[in-house]
């Protein structure tokens, strides 16, 4: 007879969790973008907490959200430390759970030396000598590169799992080369090409020649190898918009445009590893990131410089060796800043509607005779601005005279920015999409895919 034996809920079994899905479930908390929904009426960013006590609240959170937990459970937990959460069996637990992340290599701690109050960093205490409590510990937890690509497969995984079945495959062009997939008639060899022989028709050509006979002589002639597509490699600069307004109006942007940059770079690196990507963070400047850097980035009270981004976009494409150079943009406004190259002092910013032409005032009533030339930020927080808008065009004028497709999407349906996105992709003979952060991942990444399957004209 079988007996079923009850006992005393001891908390959840560590060792049966699934990893994955729990990072899956604390994707948003180890991205965060600084979405506060004071940011609106503050415009103070927000630092990121990376501490331990925040990484336990991310992970609760993630066990209720997953339904591994509940509130009865919890209450349970506490109820042995008399309701306190310090040395209760639910601190034990989710201290064994970051034990398990960071020995699987999604996560990494690092401890930062505390400091006593009035004592200067780098020089010993001065004083009579005294007994205390011990200084807390400052421990602070990072996203390995694991964890990102990770991150990246997860979103990668659920978007293509919702479109069915998808062969990926590389870049198609029209032309052909020597390879080992046969896809066209066979060509005489020439020295540098891959002996891949196609045998009936370098016999065919020896018996053409010389009849049928044996032994059959070769030559040189005779010999044909099969052609196949050539295959061509592709150079991607991601340019994120990290400008103030993709966590206001009540909706976070910028975490989903970095949960695609994330994609694509898990995608590029096991689909196609001939390729490269590169990420642009464009605001009142313009910075290229380490994809490491990625999940702490944060947006900031800046302007959107778009001409700065395209600029080191450009630069940096026109650095790689790829027959396919693309920019991906992911924005949500019309550009309202741009850089003045002057002399002495330059106007700086349009805070009103008015606009001016910053190349009047280049330089102001004390400047030297032979002062050096500055670069000086021009803004105009209205947007549509001649100026900014002229720099910018100059920009997408110089991508497309350099062969890069510029793609972008737009996270703002507002009638005055179709046509700004209109003119610009139109310039590059890219794409324009106009999408929101529910479904940014698949306008990306299915455009990314379906560019790679079809013949590049």
């Amino acid at each position: 007879m079988k007996f079923t034996r009850y006992s005393k809920f001891k908390g959840l079994d560590i060792s049966s969790l699934n990893l994955g899905d729990l990072m899956e479930g604390l994707s948003d908390a180890l991205l965060d973008s600084g979405y506060d929904d004071d940011y609106y009426w503050t415009r103070q960013r927000r630092p990121q907490d990376t501490s331990l006590d925040a990484l336990r609240r991310a992970l609760l959170q993630a066990l209720l959200d997953q339904g591994l937990l509940d509130e009865r459970q919890i209450q349970e937990m506490l109820a042995d430390n008399e309701g306190k959460f310090k040395g209760s069996l639910l601190e034990e637990m989710l201290n064994q759970l970051i034990e398990r992340l960071v020995e699987e290599g999604y996560l990494k701690l690092s401890e930062e030396r505390a400091q006593q109050p009035g004592q200067r960093r780098g020089q010993p205490g001065m004083g009579m000598p005294e007994v205390s409590e011990p200084l807390p510990r400052n421990v602070k937890f990072e996203v390995t590169e694991k964890g990102l690509d990770f991150l990246g497969y997860k979103t990668l995984r659920n978007l293509l799992g919702s479109l069915g079945k998808s062969s990926v495959g590389h870049h198609d062009t029209p032309h052909l080369s020597t390879g080992v997939e046969a896809a066209a008639a066979s060509k005489t060899y020439e020295f540098g090409d891959t002996i891949n022989l196609d045998v009936n028709t370098t016999l065919l050509s020896a018996i053409q020649r010389e009849g049928l006979t044996v032994p059959l002589n070769l030559e040189y002639s005779d010999l044909h190898v099969h052609q196949c597509d050539y295959q061509s490699s592709c150079a991607t600069v991601v340019m994120l918009d990290c400008s103030h307004s993709m966590i206001l109006y009540g909706e976070d942007r910028f975490t989903p445009a970095k949960k695609v940059a994330l994609a694509l770079a898990h995608l590029i690196r096991t689909q196609y590893p001939g390729d490269s990507l590169k990420i642009v963070l464009f605001h009142d400047s313009a910075e290229e990131l380490p994809l490491a850097k990625l999940a702490t980035t944060q947006v900031g009270p800046y302007h959107t410089n778009t001409a700065e981004g395209l600029r080191l976009a450009r630069r940096v494409l026109q650095s790689q060796r790829k027959e396919m150079k693309q920019i991906v943009m992911v924005t949500d406004g019309k550009p309202t800043a741009c850089f003045v190259e002057g002399v002495g002092q330059t106007f700086l910013s349009v805070q009103s509607g008015h606009h001016s032409d910053p190349r009047r005032a280049r330089t102001g009533r004390n400047a030297a005779p032979n002062a050096a030339p500055t670069r000086r930020l021009y803004k105009n927080s209205m947007g549509g601005d001649p100026f900014v808008m002229e720099a910018t065009f100059k920009e997408v004028q110089a991508c497309r005279k350099a062969g890069i497709m510029i793609n972008t999407f737009m996270l703002a349906s507002d009638y005055y920015l179709v046509e700004f996105v209109k003119q610009m992709t139109a310039m590059t003979n890219g794409k324009a999409y106009f999408a929101n952060p529910e479904n940014l991942s698949q306008f990306v990444l299915i455009d990314f895919l379906r560019r790679r399957t079809s013949r590049v004209r």
